[in-house]
């Protein structure tokens, strides 16, 4: 079978992408905690601002861009090929099984539809976030960083709901590849959004104890430029694993 042929080609590229995305997560949640302020003083926060404010004024890269979020840019695009293989994966071998439930017997279109729309209004919530703290106004950010937390939040709410139903439709994670595979792709990026929702929650609980100022926007940022990322691949997965499902002509 073709499909046997191809799955060492997959392992090898999943493995790869593994080792690689655990590497440099490693090193981007260092730089990230070392970002975060402890609780200090009133002169220390104040010495450490203005220490900010010179640091984020003076970028030394070639690209004129700070370390730390070229080093995330880095980050996600082995991340993207850590979601490519395991999307390749799921198109070579969600249609190898031989017993069912198939795609079209547990799906259920409306309320993932729904849970899209949420999580892509986040991205937009973001935007605004990162807006609010650009300009200095802590009460926006907080209020727009809430409410994205709380759109993930939801989303979750809506992917456990839909894994509760698919187990009681009899898609487990070895009824067949079907199952093995959409868990293990819809989960991974579960996870994924799981950590945005506490990064999310954790820059809320922080911007009360003076750790997110407009000088340390920077940090704002790269949380949005993950949770994008988290959005795009969403979108990718919710074309592949669902759309392409949908019966032609109806």
């Amino acid at each position: 079978m073709e499909a046997l042929k191809l799955q060492p080609v997959i392992t090898a590229f999943t493995v790869f992408g593994i080792f690689v995305c655990v590497l440099l997560t490693y090193y981007a949640l260092l730089n990230l905690f070392k970002s975060f302020p402890r609780i200090r003083s009133k002169k220390d926060k104040e010495a450490i601002a203005a220490e900010d404010a010179d640091v984020h004024h003076h970028v030394d890269t070639y690209t004129g861009e700070p370390n730390i979020k070229l080093f995330w840019w880095v980050f996600l695009a082995s991340d993207c090929m850590f979601f490519g293989s395991l999307i390749t994966a799921y198109l070579i071998y969600k249609g190898q099984s031989l017993v069912g439930p198939y795609p079209l017997d547990v799906f259920d279109m409306e309320l993932t539809t729904i849970s899209t729309f949420i999580l892509l209004l986040s991205s937009f919530f973001m935007v605004l976030t990162l807006s609010s703290i650009q300009k200095g106004d802590l009460g926006k950010f907080r209020f727009w960083c809430f409410a994205t937390f709380l759109c993930g939040l939801t989303f979750l709410g809506f992917q456990v709901y839909e894994f509760e139903h698919f187990i009681h439709e009899g898609l487990r994670l070895k009824t067949n590849l079907f199952g093995s595979t959409f868990y293990l792709l819809t989960g991974t990026h579960g996870v994924h959004v799981a950590i945005g929702v506490l990064w999310l929650l954790g820059m809320f609980i922080y911007s009360f104890w003076g750790g997110i100022t407009k000088e340390r926007a920077i940090e704002v940022e790269i949380a949005g430029l993950y949770w994008h990322f988290v959005d795009v691949v969403w979108i990718v997965i919710f074309s592949v694993i669902y759309l392409m499902e949908l019966p032609i002509g109806g």
